[in-house]
């Protein structure tokens, strides 16, 4: 347990040095490059998804779901009002971190999304907070990836939001070998209780909107009850 609050610490603490130093003008490939090293520095050693420690899209692009083989950092730069998305995978000695967050950039900076004067994308970040405590109420140690994957995948359709993953799951166990996960999707009777730690990472949008929403927290039971890391 310690060890991967440790290293899921790193990605938090990672993503909010992000939030500091994220201005207009800025391209993706600074941030990726900016937030990898901050995970070094703050004690990873390695990054365990496809050697990516953080996945980056802005604007319209955060509507895009794609396998970390098949990810290219663009060179699109962060304009005055922006919506980012930063996904982070640092590793210590195999153990994982994974945490991802949507930010909105106004007047040149990044800012509460409380505050954020654009509804749309106010109301995005707002539903995957939703989604997470929703989640949290919903699971039980008894409750099987498959069953989380419909009740979630109903809840989203009913607000009236779409799921973008690119398999459409949404999320996966924290294992030591990226091949050993499994996944939050149909057909996948594991319980929950029975793997140590799962994420869970909605990345929603609305229909014919340009923009997309992703929040990543890992999860766990502790007598019965669904925490975060």
């Amino acid at each position: 347990m310690k060890e991967y609050r440790e290293i899921q610490q790193v990605a938090k603490d990672t993503m909010e040095y992000a939030k500091k130093v994220i201005r207009e003008g800025m391209q993706l490939i600074e941030i990726r490059d900016l937030c990898e090293k901050k995970m070094l520095e703050l004690g990873a050693d390695s990054f365990w998804y496809w050697d990516i420690g953080a996945f980056v899209f802005a604007g319209d692009e955060t509507t895009i779901s794609v396998s970390g083989p098949e990810y290219e950092t663009s060179n699109r730069v962060i304009s005055k009002n922006d919506i980012i998305t930063i996904d982070l995978s640092p590793q210590k000695e195999n153990i994982w971190g994974d945490y991802a967050r949507t930010l909105i950039v106004e007047n040149g900076v990044v800012v509460d999304e409380r505050n954020c004067s654009n509804e749309e994308w106010k109301n995005g970040i707002a539903m995957e907070k939703e989604l997470h405590m929703v989640m949290k109420q919903y699971v039980t140690p008894q409750t099987t990836f498959e069953e989380l994957y419909y009740y979630m995948n109903q809840f989203i359709e009913e607000r009236g939001y779409i799921n973008l993953d690119f398999l459409g799951n949404l999320g996966h166990s924290i294992v030591k070998y990226k091949g050993e996960r499994i996944y939050i999707e149909k057909g996948n009777t594991t319980r929950l209780g029975d793997v140590a730690y799962f994420t869970f990472e909605p990345h929603i949008s609305t229909q014919g909107s340009k923009y997309g929403y992703k929040r990543e927290n890992i999860y766990f039971f502790d007598d019965g009850q669904c925490c975060s890391l």
